[in-house]
């Protein structure tokens, strides 16, 4: 098994990065999460786990060691296979994640593509026991909760003005990752000079 694989990125998607590594390129399934890390690097080392099928050998990639952790976790649970964890994994963080681990919040869980009530449930309550939060992963969620509600905002708002949705979700994300706590309306102005 491999611990990482460390080398030149050749191709990045939201999905799937081939990292060239010694002339051999990798295909590495990756979450949302780890592409964002990613973007605009031209290198990288990715904590990898292996998935060995009988009809395939499938690699998963992560930035981060606890991401990786998580993964296992998730996929240790009945009925969540690597693509339903991988979902999860790309639309929370890993400190977002523990905290709803943690607070028992079915309603986000059931939120993410292709889970439903009984596969939450009982993600949480298998879960609730493994997963450490961090001291402020909880307070964390609700801030997140919030700055997810003005991205939405500012993408439906520029999409309203006729910008192409794809890219001003990627303007507005750029814009949060350098000012989180930045209000609506400087989004949206922020957003129209850079378009």
């Amino acid at each position: 098994m491999f611990e990482y694989i460390s080398g030149k990125i050749s191709e990045l998607s939201p999905t799937y990065v081939v990292l060239d590594c010694n002339q051999i390129g990798y295909f590495i399934h990756i979450s949302l999460n780890t592409y964002s890390a990613l973007e605009g690097k031209e290198s990288a080392k990715l904590y990898v786990y292996e998935a060995i099928r009988e009809d395939a050998i499938t690699l998963y990639g992560f930035c981060e060691k606890e991401e990786r952790q998580l993964f296992l976790l998730l996929t240790s649970v009945s009925g969540v296979g690597a693509g339903t964890a991988r979902m999860i994994l790309s639309s929370f963080s890993v400190g977002e994640l523990e905290a709803i681990i943690a607070s028992g919040d079915v309603a986000q869980l059931k939120g993410v593509k292709g889970i439903g009530l009984k596969t939450a449930q009982r993600l949480l309550v298998d879960l609730k026991d493994k997963v450490k939060v961090s001291a402020g992963a909880v307070a964390d969620l609700g801030a997140s909760a919030a700055m997810k509600a003005t991205r939405e905002e500012a993408v439906t708002a520029l999409t309203m003005l006729g910008f192409n949705q794809l890219a001003s979700a990627k303007v507005v994300d750029k814009i949060l990752n350098v000012a989180p706590t930045l209000p609506l309306e400087k989004i949206i102005k922020e957003a129209l000079k850079q378009m």
